[in-house]
């Protein structure tokens, strides 16, 4: 395994300009965002009973942060940006690294910002429309003027972006701790009739279970963010596993006692029928006030989208570096230093997920496809935990816990489909097959169309940029 370190004094590098508390921002700030205000009424419907539902957003925050610590040693060997994509291909080569960029860039980054996008329309119009649900159109308007927002915050300078991610990072964890301390006022006043016999409820199916995990995983995806923007984070090897360490506990101790007081304010029933479930919430606790909630969860929505923003633009910008997309998306603007050409791509397939998208389905869909590109991640950390043992590495873990992650993605992409086979998991499956069509022809046989190097040459001049370094 090695990387290609030829580099050109005409080649742009990207800065280097995320610290230890912007990488914790950025993980936390991702994670944190429109899952923990829609997801925990979805799980609890899915495994019957309070209690099951708190032993599932447990076991969630415990499999991310394993999850989290072999990407820490992934990320410490493999100094490279682009996440999975850059790992299945220093690990597995290049087929499954272009089938994991195709699946990923043209449709897994862009549902996952599109369900976080219309998450927050969903909150930032929910105040106007009190005793109503609000028009789709108006819905999926609002999302789309986030994504046209976001786009051009991050394609102007990484500050911008980080400070982004910062600002509303304070925000959410203030809105979260109300929700945290409103509950605890209201268990200390007696009122914990809705914890007994908090395990009482129909027993699940392994199907059941498997759609509860997708639902509980969503609200903590992001663990891996960080590792997606590796080249621009001050010392990796110190950062990278210092801020998984410090932002993944931080939340998954949030998300219980969120959800406990979710629990402590609302029956089973009121939490399991609620559309927004922070906003019912805020109804119950803060009366009249109850409208702060939405904004809340409206700005914790918008944190999560900027942050899905700054680390999927460097996927696909890798692997257009790697020569697995157009050279276009390889490239970054000459002043600003960032990759505007491969964000613009990221906004425009988004913005066409958008037009049908259903967030239900695209939770399902994301879960299963991500889990399973995880899986292959992790068997190539195995490898090179047997083959490649004298890599130098700063960082490592025992090689039990990749073991166990991986058994639980095997879980996760299966459960549901043996207990409960439905067609949309063969189309996902045949779709992630295609790219093996895509690749052999395009890629390894490099048939490319005349007039694609005229248009690199046009956007280029049109767009500023010029092509950066593999070295960054």
């Amino acid at each position: 395994m090695g990387t290609d370190m030829d580099s050109t004094p005409q080649k742009l590098h990207l800065k280097s300009e995320v610290g230890l508390v912007g990488g914790v921002s950025l993980i936390a700030g991702v994670m944190i965002g429109s899952g923990i205000f829609i997801s925990p009424q979805t799980v609890l419907v899915y495994v019957g009973s309070p209690g099951a539902g708190l032993l599932i957003w447990a076991f969630c925050g415990v499999l991310s942060m394993l999850a989290s610590l072999c990407y820490a040693e992934l990320g410490t060997v493999i100094r490279e940006s682009g996440g999975e994509y850059i790992y299945i291909l220093r690990t597995s080569g290049n087929l499954l690294a272009f089938v994991f960029a195709f699946t990923t860039i043209v449709v897994t980054r862009p549902a996952g910002i599109t369900g976080q996008a219309l998450v927050f329309a969903q909150n930032a119009v929910a105040a106007f429309y009190q005793d109503c649900p609000p028009p789709v159109v108006v819905v999926k308007a609002v999302a789309a003027i986030g994504i046209l927002f976001l786009v051009t915050v991050n394609s102007l300078n990484v500050r911008y972006a980080m400070a982004v991610t910062v600002y509303l990072m304070a925000t959410k964890l203030f809105a979260l701790v109300v929700i945290v301390i409103g509950g605890m006022l209201v268990l200390i006043q007696g009122n914990t009739a809705n914890f007994q016999n908090t395990f009482e409820g129909n027993t699940p199916s392994i199907s059941a279970i498997g759609m509860a995990f997708y639902h509980c995983l969503y609200a903590y995806d992001g663990w891996n963010n960080l590792n997606s923007v590796t080249e621009e984070l001050k010392r990796p090897e110190v950062n990278l596993p210092r801020a998984l360490m410090i932002a993944i506990p931080m939340v998954t101790v949030l998300y219980l006692l969120v959800n406990v007081s979710y629990l402590a304010v609302m029956t089973p029933r009121e939490l399991a029928v609620s559309s927004a479930v922070a906003v019912t919430w805020g109804n119950k606790v803060l009366g009249g006030w109850g409208w702060v909630m939405s904004v809340a969860a409206a700005l914790s929505s918008f944190g999560s989208l900027n942050g899905s923003f700054f680390s999927g633009g460097r996927v696909c910008f890798v692997a257009a570096r790697e020569g697995h997309m157009p050279d276009i998306l390889a490239m970054a603007h000459v002043r600003r230093l960032t990759p505007s050409p491969a964000l613009i791509f990221t906004t425009v397939i988004s913005l066409i997920v958008l037009i049908p998208g259903d967030f239900e389905g695209i939770v399902n869909f994301f879960s299963f496809t991500a889990w399973f590109f995880y899986g292959v991640t992790l068997s190539g950390l195995l490898y090179l935990k047997i083959k490649k043992r004298d890599l130098p590495r700063s960082y490592t873990v025992p090689i039990i816990i990749p073991f166990l992650v991986l058994l639980a993605a095997v879980f996760l992409v299966l459960a549901p489909i043996i207990d409960n086979p439905q067609i949309e998991y063969l189309y996902v499956t045949l779709f992630i097959l295609s790219g093996v069509l895509i690749y052999v022809p395009f890629i390894h046989y490099k048939l490319c169309p005349g007039f694609l190097n005229k248009l690199t040459v046009f956007l280029q001049l049109f767009l500023e940029v010029a092509p950066a370094d593999k070295n960054l």
